[in-house]
């Protein structure tokens, strides 16, 4: 018997033209024959839109030193604030859109995505060119761009329904090892954008550096026009036209998504989901923030479970009709003991990543750009200029790079030898290296020349990006082999949305510790982490009789 296989030119016009209704990734014969074609087309489009939403959900972290020597009338610890936002608003994001898929259809949901962020780009850069503006139109705008993070889950998530198990580490390395690059391209993209009138007199005026800036090519010089604004604007050059290759060029599966509807119909869904992530994240945001944005009232260890645990029942309770019974069923990962252990290392790698990505460049600014000098009463003082400092946006962007970089060999290499033996060796080193830069982040943070330890700190943050970029791969690797095809995608998609709030944590861990006068103790609390998650991985599944043997 012959069977049919339905495979519709995607890029035909129309919604069912995207539509495929026969899909055996698993089937060599089909594999080779139409699989392996349309399964790495989605893949080369996905990772562009995926590189787009971390830009956006991560340039806050670049945009708040740029504040800080333009002289925005805002405090350290209140520009902390705006990678935290983000980081949260990206975290929360990332539960309904762990989701989105098997409700709404891949090519739907990445079209639709990637478009939403067109709305926070454009805002930032209106807000930006308005320094008088309060703190909390920024906050909003921070807020907003936690979209770009919410879309790594869905990406993720839909990647691994068109690729067969042997490839699973591989392609969703690429994936997430490329689409981090996002963080990378905004670190050297926007201190480039801001130098230049690239939209003329649309794109607004220019202010002037008050202190010295920098990109990749060294020092820019106080007295600089600039146009922090680009910071925003810019990624409209590149949105536009990659919502428009997402609808013309990726697919929905039917037998992932066989109740998707029309296109509208999937929309609706994905904007009702989304709109109704925003409310946990800013009820956990005003009972955590400091007056007058918020109430102080509940501490960060508090404000996360929280949030998370609104965002859950609020998805449960949003949800009508078919949606409502696909949501229940993918609760079901939340029964299974490996959905818990893996997010706990998925922390490790990804959590890691991001928050270190999201929270260095204001800690470098604050670290190295300080001279710390006791004053006569021999209190040491945190304030002074340090002529000598190095150019921090010129080496922000090294240590994302190497770990997005090396994210595919991570998948690669679990691929041959397995996930969790690799996940163990990179937990070794995570704490080895936290431990090491905790160190050197003392001595720096107490020396009128804290520069001398530059090349040290730089040199250990990354092998923790390195390591960071390796486990994401092997972690992603073990949930592919664990997980059946229906729950892998809401696995992938739960464990980077918890993994994402180490974008919060960060840089209010570390941000906190600068302020009491001991950033080590930030490192230090990461290393006896990563030696926990160390013994759990090994328990799960390297130890003799573990659950499931090196997956």
């Amino acid at each position: 018997m012959t069977t049919t296989t339905t495979l519709v030119s995607p890029l035909r016009k129309g919604a069912s033209g995207a539509n495929i209704a026969d899909w055996r990734p698993e089937d060599p014969e089909f594999w080779e024959s139409t699989g392996k074609r349309v399964a790495y087309r989605n893949l080369w489009i996905s990772v562009p839109a995926l590189l787009c939403g971390f830009a956006v959900w991560g340039m806050w972290g670049i945009i708040a030193v740029q504040m800080l020597n333009l002289g925005f009338p805002f405090t350290q610890a209140e520009l902390f604030t705006l990678t935290a936002i983000a980081g949260i608003a990206g975290a929360t994001m990332r539960i309904p859109a762990s989701f989105l898929i098997r409700l709404a259809g891949g090519r739907n949901t990445i079209f639709l995505t990637t478009a939403m962020l067109l709305a926070p780009a454009l805002g930032t850069g209106i807000v930006l060119q308005h320094p008088e503006w309060p703190l909390w139109t920024f906050q909003l705008m921070a807020l907003w761009c936690g979209v770009g993070g919410g879309n790594f889950a869905s990406s993720m998530s839909n990647i691994s329904t068109f690729f067969p198990k042997r490839l699973q580490g591989t392609a969703l390395g690429l994936n997430a090892g490329l689409g981090n690059f996002g963080v990378t391209t905004m670190q050297i993209v926007i201190p480039l954008v801001m130098t230049l009138s690239i939209f003329g007199s649309l794109g607004g005026a220019s202010t002037t550096l008050l202190k010295d800036s920098g990109w990749i090519f060294g020092k820019i010089a106080a007295g600089t026009p600039t146009w922090i604004q680009n910071a925003g604007f810019a990624w409209v050059l590149s949105l536009v036209p990659l919502s428009v290759l997402c609808w013309f060029g990726m697919n929905n599966l039917k037998t992932v998504t066989p109740d998707s509807g029309h296109p509208l119909v999937a929309f609706a869904k994905i904007t009702w989901l989304y709109t109704l992530a925003f409310i946990p994240s800013i009820l956990g945001l005003y009972l955590y923030l400091p007056k007058p944005t918020g109430l102080g009232l509940i501490s960060m260890w508090v404000a996360i479970p929280l949030d998370i645990v609104s965002a859950l029942l609020i998805m449960k309770l949003a949800a009508f009709g078919p949606m409502k019974e696909n949501v229940t069923k993918q609760f079901a990962i939340f029964k299974d003991k490996h959905t818990w252990s893996l997010t706990a290392l998925y922390i490790v790698t990804f959590g890691s990543f991001i928050g270190f990505s999201m929270a260095l460049p204001l800690s470098m600014k604050v670290i190295f750009g300080v001279s710390h000098v006791p004053d006569a009463a021999g209190v040491m003082q945190h304030t002074l200029n340090n002529p000598n400092a190095p150019t921090i946006l010129a080496y922000a962007w090294i240590g994302p790079f190497v770990g997005a970089a090396v994210r595919p060999l991570g998948g690669w290499i679990s691929d041959k030898v397995g996930g969790s033996i690799v996940t163990q060796i990179i937990s070794a080193v995570m704490v080895v290296a936290s431990v090491a830069v905790g160190y050197v982040m003392m001595q720096a943070y107490a020396s009128p020349t804290p520069e001398q330890h530059f090349p040290a700190f730089l040199g250990l943050f990354i092998v923790l990006f390195a390591a960071s970029g390796i486990g994401n791969g092997s972690t992603f690797r073990t949930i592919g082999v664990i997980f059946d095809r229906t729950q892998a995608g809401p696995v992938l998609g739960w464990t980077s949305a918890v993994a994402a709030y180490g974008a919060f944590v960060a840089p209010i861990v570390i941000g906190d510790q600068i302020k009491a006068g001991t950033p080590q103790y930030a490192m230090y609390g990461f290393a006896i982490f990563y030696a926990l998650c160390l013994v759990l991985n090994w328990w799960f599944y390297l130890r003799k009789g573990a659950y499931v043997k090196n997956p």
